[in-house]
């Protein structure tokens, strides 16, 4: 019997038990830790850089796509598997013209509105700094359930101001010289700015130092093509046009004369409503511009824009052809809304149905949906945007809505979506980060259940997003949306 405190037996038991402790720890630091990687897995991926691919497994992790392969290839792990089959994944989708603060009562769900409807990218257009600033900040918090966002700050005016809050809500400040035109794009790029935007009542000289100044300071340009000057002049100068404001007049055979003709009215224009100048121009020489169309003048205007991204808004454009109240969708979004625009549009959409307007003049429609089937034929750059919340637009959803109307205007179900996803990153040079599904490429996706290229309408048709590699359930997504648009009373937005 060996006693229990035999010295010569307790070490031999203390190595023994050392080294099986010792084989427990290597396994331990030996065994591989679960992949923080998702894959999507035979899904059929679609964008407008590398078309159609059937039967790919998807990988990415945390915000970047790792690894686009076919199914049965090698790829990396994955702790988490989601079946795609019978699924089409396209890139997140961005709007490019939207105004975050233009209406209090929809700020507060707008972020959540646009995930819902897959949007996972808004250049915001034009606000005032001090009311954008606190919504930019609690967007860009990390974690925070809303889409990526650019800013530009205030519409940048003339002497007179569009958006003064007067007539209309103040997004737009006043430029009425060279020198406070710089002064101002300095103040904006101390605020952050991600691009400026220039607005319709600046002069010449005012224009030219505005873009001198961004140019100095590496800022790309929105644009409205101000009342003073031609489309061709200010196109190659800025990045990317709003509206096709102001190109109507370009492309008529008497454009000089039209030209001078406002050259004079705003000259002789007393001091009063920025609005009305702009609107009273619009009205007088709009469609008489149209009437005059000459298409071979249009066409060199056209070459002039071939590297300017146009943002078309046709959804907006294109109101008196395609009521949005008409669509079978339209009340079930409207049921998505905070109780105050809600209550509005609903509103607004029984008098509409009740008392349709026959009379409505058409023309500028027809002609937007023309000219930018035009514009993409001779490969002018288009990019998708809506200007929500204004003219009857529910943030997100309207996106799909400008969708379509490209696609009526003559773009491919392909060139459509690339309007929204491959175009937009251009603006601010982010081609090799975003708009295509491929190794290194942002993790933003959309998952639908139908195929977009057999039906645009079909990018409505959303299963789950994927958003800086987040993957959210639509009913989750809806979830998010119910407490943004009805937060419990007292709470912050």
């Amino acid at each position: 019997m060996i006693p229990v405190g035999d010295p010569v037996k307790r070490p031999r038991i203390s190595v023994v038990f050392l080294l099986f402790a010792g084989a427990l720890s290597l396994s331990a630091c030996t065994r591989e830790e679960p992949s923080t990687a998702t894959a999507i897995h035979g899904i059929t991926v679609i964008d407008a850089v590398n078309g159609i691919r059937d039967h790919q497994i998807v990988v990415f992790d945390g915000d970047r796509i790792i690894s686009v392969a076919d199914v049965g290839e090698d790829t990396p792990p994955a702790g988490t598997v989601i079946d795609g089959r019978g699924r089409f994944l396209i890139p997140g989708l961005w709007d490019m013209h939207v105004h975050l603060t233009y209406d209090d009562d929809f700020t507060p769900s707008m972020p959540a509105m646009f995930l819902y409807y897959g949007v996972t990218s808004v250049r915001d257009t034009g606000g005032l700094l001090h009311e954008l600033e606190p919504v930019i900040e609690a967007m860009r918090k990390p974690g925070a359930h809303a889409p990526r966002v650019w800013f530009s700050g205030p519409l940048l005016d003339g002497r007179l101001v569009v958006y003064d809050g007067d007539s209309r809500p103040e997004i737009g400040i006043a430029n009425p010289d060279p020198r406070t035109a710089r002064e101002t794009v300095d103040v904006l790029v101390a605020d952050g700015v991600d691009f400026i935007k220039i607005y319709e009542l600046v002069e010449p000289p005012v224009f030219d130092a505005l873009a001198t100044a961004a140019r100095d300071h590496d800022l790309p340009i929105a644009a409205h093509v101000p009342l003073s000057m031609m489309a061709a002049r200010v196109g190659p100068r800025v990045d990317s046009m709003e509206h096709l404001r102001n190109v109507e007049l370009a492309c008529a055979e008497n454009a000089a004369e039209l030209h001078e003709a406002r050259r004079s009215a705003m000259a002789d224009y007393e001091p009063g409503s920025g609005f009305e100048l702009r609107a009273s121009l619009h009205s007088l020489q709009r469609v008489p511009a149209i009437a005059r169309y000459d298409a071979a003048r249009c066409d060199t205007v056209l070459q002039s824009l071939r590297h300017t991204i146009q943002v078309p808004t046709l959804r907006l454009n294109a109101l008196p052809l395609v009521a949005p109240f008409t669509r079978d969708d339209w009340l079930p979004a409207l049921d998505l809304l905070p109780r105050a625009p809600r209550d509005a549009l609903s509103a607004v959409t029984v008098e509409r149905l009740d008392s349709p307007d026959d009379d409505v003049d058409t023309a500028f429609a027809e002609w937007s949906l023309k000219l930018v089937g035009d514009m993409n034929a001779r490969h002018v750059p288009i990019a998708a945007g809506t200007d929500t919340p204004i003219g009857f637009a529910i943030p997100g959803y309207s996106l799909h809505s400008e969708l379509e109307m490209l696609v009526r205007a003559g773009l491919s179900p392909l060139e459509a979506l690339g309007a929204a996803t491959s175009v937009p990153p251009g603006f601010f040079s982010l081609d090799d980060e975003m708009g295509a599904i491929e190794p290194g490429m942002r993790a933003d996706l959309v998952m639908l259940t139908a195929n977009p290229l057999d039906d645009i309408s079909n990018t409505r048709r959303i299963e789950l997003v994927v958003h800086r590699g987040r993957v959210k359930r639509r009913d989750e997504l809806a979830r998010h949306l119910a407490r943004a648009a009805n937060p419990p009373q007292g709470a912050s937005p």
